[in-house]
């Protein structure tokens, strides 16, 4: 085969056009990126950033060391600063295609799986400006590709990057703990039991726990002052009223309504057809969050 038989194949391979779909809504934040001044929560995950330790008050630490890279590269630039969310769009884009194809999907179900993941309001808010939901959100669909890819290959070994994913997760946000208790669900509902007497489930948590251990140590030494701040946050939401429609909230919030009939057919797969029966702990890692929040 020629070299050049071979690019265009490459070229126009799956990954090839979920890359260039996924570059392009990188470049599209970051060109639109700098309209607007820093918001109070970057400014204050840039002050945070100056002085870096296993934990804050109001969050993990990862946030804080992304935005510290991101000023020792760019200085304080906002399109460099808020690049870095771009990208994790990006990857969430990618990510969120290659599950498709794992799933059986070809290009077009690729393709409109990615840009579903890419236009919903987290994603949007996220790849705009430097918070730590925008790399919440990578870590979430990371996760759940982990998932997908250990189901479709059978091969116990993708538990380390599932625990990877959650560590990480939980240096990110503590949400993440939500979607850790969804995916036990759908080990302990399915099938997918047969993996809690794989060392490498076992291995995947201590994983995740390793990763983690760094701020947990932290917070104990600070007498989980986190926890305490979440739980001042949450009285004075419920306090003023924004609680009052807290579940509908987080369902537009989330999605997008173009792509609703999308995950609930998605969610019919999963759960009421035969095909869809060895993927189905993944619906428990949506099922399970959404419950629980």
């Amino acid at each position: 085969m020629r070299v050049g038989d071979s690019w265009r194949k490459l070229a126009s391979s799956d990954l090839a056009v979920l890359v260039l779909w996924a570059t392009a809504g990188v470049l599209l934040h970051t060109v639109t990126n700098s309209q607007y001044g820093f918001h109070s929560d970057e400014l204050a995950t840039l002050d945070d950033a100056r002085s870096l330790t296993w934990g804050y008050v109001a969050y993990p630490p990862l946030s804080p060391f992304l935005a510290r890279i991101a000023f020792i590269l760019f200085g304080p630039s906002l399109i460099g600063l808020r690049l870095f969310p771009a990208v994790a769009l990006g990857l969430v884009l990618v990510l969120t295609g290659l599950m498709a194809r794992h799933l059986g999907g070809g290009k077009q179900a690729q393709i409109v799986a990615a840009l579903a993941a890419a236009i919903g309001g987290v994603a949007f808010s996220g790849g705009t400006l430097f918070q730590y939901v925008s790399f919440d959100y990578l870590w979430w669909v990371a996760a759940a590709y982990f998932m997908v890819r250990l189901l479709a290959s059978d091969d116990p070994r993708w538990c380390l990057a599932v625990g990877a994913a959650i560590g990480l997760g939980m240096l990110t946000k503590y949400t993440m703990i939500f979607l850790a208790v969804g995916i036990a669900a759908g080990f302990l509902f399915t099938p997918a039991r047969r993996y809690l007497w794989s060392p490498w489930l076992w291995c995947g948590i201590a994983l995740a726990f390793a990763i983690f251990l760094p701020n947990f140590l932290w917070q104990i030494r600070h007498h989980f002052v986190s926890f305490d701040f979440l739980k001042s946050i949450h009285a004075r939401d419920i306090r003023i009223g924004r609680t009052d429609t807290f579940v509908l909230d987080q369902f537009w919030i989330a999605t997008n309504p173009v792509t609703v009939p999308l995950w609930l057919a998605g969610l019919f797969y999963l759960f009421a057809t035969q095909d869809g029966k060895r993927y189905r702990p993944i619906g428990w890692t949506f099922i399970i969050p959404f419950v629980l929040s």
